[in-house]
């Protein structure tokens, strides 16, 4: 029986002392001493095989942190699991309690290819997985021909209204293939672009007007949020398609990361697909020529079964289903909690499908860091993260 487990971590800007990653922003090296600490004990309570990583500007600073995790992960286990010499080593106890360090893990690094210099720092991605990877992990950031979105006249119009064209995604797509038992599963990881509004500098002009809060202007800002929304959703597209292409191949797909959005949101709904109806065949067709021409019972099953094999499947919602918890949250502002960080999985990991080849068994949640920071008494502490860690326990079916 192989068990295996998927985490999503957002470390929030994670880099070494004394490296100024936005502008006026570094960590001394006690602050990066208490965020590598920090984040070394998440990595041992999560003690996850495979982990995607967000918002990192180095990798020197992921391998310290991993480094740190495994140290004492080897402290624990020899602190707490008894050696072959004493009788009762084999309970079922001890393999719970044990830790498996990530000395041998692979660990694959995607940098932002928009990274500056000091103050003008982007971040990448990572995925460091204990078992292993199959091919050379794929980033995917400067799209190989300009992604542009035709917008149709509407009804009584001529012509076209005109078009969005993406040509760079604001953060890498970072897609890795992690064997698993006989089973090879794709897994996306992703940070979409964030909701802060997007603002254009005029030429020669040291910032973009809405920037400047003693002169509010609340429809600028609303134009930025519309472009962050626009830029949001096309990305959120490609990495639908990239998803589509690979299910298509018969492989079985892990989507996580930061998505920005919640479940609900329309870039959610772009990545995971469409929802079938329960009956097409009270629909009437699309080439229809009268009032009763509908899509046949043969037709509707075959519509169902298009739009099923190609959706995702939210990992928490399937787990407050089998669990009956109402909430789950992996951030905290301005008094919303929701989940933005996501774990989307394929058919190939639903309970309902009987030619599942794993199945979900839990869903953890670390959260108990997170404050509200737009409280003024909140603790709201800059180096722990601001997003909560989701895992993902599977059972590989035999």
């Amino acid at each position: 029986m192989t068990e295996f487990t998927i985490a999503s971590f957002n470390v929030k800007n994670l880099i070494g002392p004394d490296k100024e990653y936005y502008r006026f922003q570094e960590y001394t090296p006690e602050e990066y001493a208490w965020k590598k600490d920090w984040m070394a004990d998440q990595l041992l309570t999560l003690d996850a095989d495979v982990v995607g990583f967000q918002e990192l500007f180095e990798e020197e600073a992921l391998k310290d942190v991993v480094a740190e995790a495994s140290r004492r992960a080897h402290a624990h286990n020899k602190a707490t699991i008894p050696d072959e010499g004493k009788r009762y080593h084999r309970k079922v106890i001890f393999r719970k309690l044990a830790v498996e360090p990530w000395d041998n893990a692979a660990l694959a690094f995607a940098p932002n290819v928009a990274d500056g210099g000091p103050g003008e720092r982007r971040p990448g991605l990572a995925v460091l997985s204990r078992l292993g990877f199959v091919g050379e992990p794929e980033v995917i950031q400067d799209l190989p021909e300009p992604l542009t979105i035709p917008f149709p006249a509407l009804r009584g119009l001529d012509g076209d209204a005109g078009s969005y064209t993406l040509t760079r995604l604001s953060r890498p797509i970072l897609k890795v293939r992690i064997p698993v038992g006989g089973q090879v599963v794709t897994l996306f990881n992703c940070h979409l672009k964030s909701k802060l509004g997007e603002f254009i500098t005029p030429k020669g002009a040291e910032f973009a007007p809405e920037e400047d809060l003693t002169r509010y202007d609340p429809v600028g800002r609303a134009l930025g949020s519309l472009r962050s929304a626009v830029r949001r959703m096309a990305e959120a597209w490609v990495l639908r398609k990239l998803i589509v292409d690979e299910i298509r191949q018969g492989n079985p797909v892990v989507a996580l990361g930061d998505f920005n959005d919640g479940e609900h949101a329309v870039s959610s709904e772009i990545i995971c697909g469409e929802v079938p109806f329960k009956n097409y065949a009270w629909m009437l067709r699309h080439d229809a020529e009268a009032k009763n021409d509908r899509y046949s019972a043969d037709q509707s099953k075959a519509i169902t079964e298009a739009v099923e094999s190609v959706r995702l499947h939210s990992a928490e919602k399937l787990f407050v289903r089998k669990s009956l918890r109402d909430m789950v949250y992996t951030s905290s502002f301005g008094g919303v909690y929701e989940s933005i960080d996501q774990i989307l999985l394929s058919r190939h990991f639903h309970p309902d499908n009987a030619d599942r080849v794993a199945e979900m068994t839990y869903f953890s949640v670390l959260n108990d860091h997170i404050t509200d920071g737009s409280h003024p008494e909140a603790p709201y502490n800059k180096l722990a993260s601001d997003h909560g860690q989701i895992m993902a326990h599977f059972r590989l079916r035999d």
